[in-house]
């Protein structure tokens, strides 16, 4: 079980860096409660392994907690989601000084966005950040660049990727 504060900031993608040169894992994950609840309950499947997943609200720091529960588990509350699901590619690599972005390409109805995400230890380094040029705009207290958004209610209108298509 992983739990405890998310320090996060969110980014559109200016344009792609070389995604054969990063690790990448589909993921598949579901959303169980609604817009508007206090608390966000997602189930993921990422690279065979199976996840449930509680978050609270927030933007750039939040709660989460996180169990690993397996298939059948995964296959009986999978039908709660009503189909509020997100399907990506996420691909994951390295910028300097050790930084770990996590770069998601949307499928389905969510192609053709593109996001990076970039996970923090304090919140002093989230905001201490500077994003490399391949970023694009840092969306990352805008609720509608939320997965459980996207799951919602599909793409933004004014999320234009334009060097990541």
């Amino acid at each position: 079980m992983s739990g405890g504060v998310e320090i996060e900031r969110k980014f559109l993608v200016a344009r792609l860096p070389v995604l054969e040169e990063l690790k990448a894992k589909p993921v598949r994950q579901g959303y169980v409660t609604l817009e508007g609840d206090s608390v966000e309950l997602r189930l993921r499947e990422k690279g065979g392994a199976f996840f449930l997943t509680l978050k609270s609200e927030g933007g750039l720091q939040r709660m989460e907690r996180e169990i690993e529960i397996g298939r059948e588990q995964f296959d009986a509350l999978w039908p709660a989601t009503g189909g509020r699901v997100v399907e990506k590619t996420r691909y994951v690599g390295a910028l300097a000084d050790d930084v770990t972005f996590e770069l998601d390409v949307f499928a389905g109805a969510l192609a053709p966005l593109v996001l990076v995400e970039v996970e923090f230890d304090t919140v002093e380094a989230a905001r201490a950040f500077t994003p490399p040029d391949w970023f694009g705009e840092d969306v990352t207290e805008d609720r509608r660049y939320r997965n459980r958004a996207l799951a919602d209610d599909g793409v933004p209108d004014q999320a234009a990727n334009p060097g990541a298509q």
